[in-house]
């Protein structure tokens, strides 16, 4: 896996977005790589593309890796003991 190419599947507005999107592609199986600029975790800057954080996924996954990201979940299927 180390040599495969890895490739952006989604662009996070900050590390707590970017850390919850990497545990739902992580708990399909999918690994998951975080790149980001330190700065941007440090002083907790969102602006002009600081606070970004860009996930990474094998090319291999990538296919996989979005349909997890497309998939939306409503109240309902959260709190189905209800």
């Amino acid at each position: 896996m180390e040599d495969e190419k890895w490739e952006v599947a989604h662009v996070a507005a900050g590390m707590i977005d970017a850390n919850i999107v990497a545990g739902r592609l992580e708990t399909e199986g999918i690994p998951v790589r975080l790149q980001y600029e330190a700065v941007g975790v440090i002083y907790g800057l969102t602006i002009d593309g600081l606070g970004e954080v860009r996930l990474l996924v094998p090319a291999g996954h990538m296919e996989k890796a979005l349909e997890v990201l497309a998939h939306r979940y409503e109240e309902d299927d959260i709190f189905s003991d209800r």
